[in-house]
């Protein structure tokens, strides 16, 4: 825990304090503790956690946290909450640790999904719970039964994500708020879900047919989420091929490093504002990351030159856009996203270039990114010029629309912009892999971002005069 900070270990100790004091209650001997039951859910946690740290078939990865969490929620469910927080602890220090500090991120998961479950098993005794489950001859309560469940896993959320977001607080100097407010709603959906596969299992835990037959309910579990693995790892491949490609990038065309990842912000921005679907939010979010790859065929000393081009050197810039086409052509994802990036210079009254399109026959996606890419180049600051406010940018926009641009997507930007506002810091990103926060929910976020750290890029007089863009 050396390289571990301060404050966070401090966090992690106080964590593990707390853990300890929640299951002293089950080793009293007058404590009502089904030993039995508590037993068998801990063997099943940790074959959960076994299944994490070998590969699934068809490709590598954990997966076992889509049957480990039912798991943690029918402890909670079965067992009062000092033996739910036994349960948690054993399962949770076998567990995969992706990333260093390896002890400290163990020794925090256990101590920190003992507090859940415990808390989980306390709202859920709270509310009446265990009367609903049936056994010994009674049926289950159902509806009532749900009631119960849905807030043990409001619990399990609101806990989990508050340890989260304080800890992410010590490690990394960010606002609690922010930290929690942003984990809690990628965490309760999925955890609702868990919380009715957990109540599944403890009934039918405490039906005749007993604890195997709760096996029926977390095989398909894990399946599932063996399936939504696969598409994540593809996923991840995607991202990582595109961080490659625009890195690349970044380092040739130093003037406009992170530009690329500002074009696909503004892209999305557009996009969410026309009404889009998330697929094709998507695509532009790459077609604006990608729009500029071609500069990597344009000779580095066009890009890095001080001051305007020659006719001969901008002739050389404005076959960029075909070079980025020739560069993505193979790479079946990108989709409408390698029309945006070969069409995204074409203006609406025909003059631009490559092709000279005009009006509809520019592909959606290119009119689009043009709006996004001009907005950006003028609103960063280059080495011959300084950025515009992003009011004089919009004005400049609204000027070129019907000639240069789409008046529809500066439309959707200008709209966009009145309700998120526009901040250049608000994408900048590190350069390594973003860190895996300590905590399990931190396995809930999917948005991870996907380029380097952005410095300040910029724009010109006019987005009609920029051909370095």
């Amino acid at each position: 825990m050396s390289g571990t900070p301060a404050a966070a270990r401090a966090c992690i100790l106080a964590a593990v304090l707390c853990a300890i004091w929640c299951t002293l209650p089950a080793y009293a001997p007058d404590a009502p503790v089904p030993w039995g039951t508590a037993v068998l859910l801990a063997a099943l946690g940790l074959g959960c956690q076994a299944a994490g740290r070998r590969s699934p078939p068809g490709g590598p990865g954990p997966v076992a946290a889509g049957a480990f969490l039912p798991v943690l929620l029918t402890a909670a469910f079965l067992l009062p909450p000092a033996a739910a927080a036994l349960v948690a602890a054993s399962g949770s220090l076998t567990g995969r640790v992706e990333q260093p500090p390896y002890a400290a991120r163990r020794i925090w998961r256990a101590a920190q999904l003992a507090l859940t479950c415990a808390a989980a098993s306390w709202a859920y005794a709270t509310l009446g719970g265990p009367v609903t489950l049936g056994g010994g001859g009674a049926a289950p309560d159902f509806p009532r039964a749900l009631l119960p469940a849905c807030a043990a896993a409001l619990a399990f959320s609101l806990v989990l994500t508050a340890l989260d977001g304080l800890v992410l607080a010590a490690a990394e100097r960010r606002p609690v708020h922010r930290s929690v407010s942003a984990l809690l709603p990628l965490a309760l959906g999925p955890h609702l879900v868990h919380a009715l596969a957990g109540l599944m299992t403890a009934v039918l835990w405490r039906s005749p047919y007993g604890p195997l037959s709760a096996l029926l309910v977390l095989l398909p579990m894990y399946l599932s989420c063996w399936v939504f693995a696969q598409y994540h790892r593809e996923q991840a491949a995607h991202r990582t091929t595109i961080r490659a490609l625009v890195h690349a990038v970044d380092i040739k065309d130093t003037y406009t490093r992170g530009h690329s990842e500002r074009v696909g912000r503004a892209s999305v921005l557009i996009a969410r504002e026309l009404g889009m679907d998330d697929r094709r939010v998507e695509g532009l979010r790459f077609a604006g990351i990608l729009h500029d790859i071609g500069k990597l065929g344009v000779p580095t000393r066009v890009l890095r030159k001080d001051g305007p081009l020659t006719p001969e050197e901008r002739r050389i810039m404005e076959l960029h856009p075909e070079y980025g086409h020739e560069i993505v052509r193979g790479i079946g994802f990108l989709d409408e996203a390698r029309d945006a990036i070969l069409h995204h210079h074409e203006r609406l009254d025909g003059s631009g270039y490559p092709y000279g399109l005009s009006g509809s026959r520019i592909p959606e996606f290119a009119r689009v990114v043009a709006v996004a890419d001009a907005f950006d180049a003028m609103t960063s600051t280059r080495s011959y010029r300084r950025a515009r406010p992003v009011s004089a940018a919009l004005a400049e926009l609204k000027r070129c629309a019907g000639s240069q641009f789409d008046p529809r997507m500066v439309g959707a930007l200008d709209r966009a912009l009145g309700r998120h506002g526009w901040s250049e810091a608000d994408t900048a990103v590190t350069a390594d892999e973003p860190r895996e926060p300590f905590g399990a929910a931190a396995g809930l976020r999917q948005d991870a971002p996907l380029i380097p750290r952005a410095r300040s890029a910029a724009p010109l007089s006019g987005p009609s005069r920029d051909r370095r863009r």
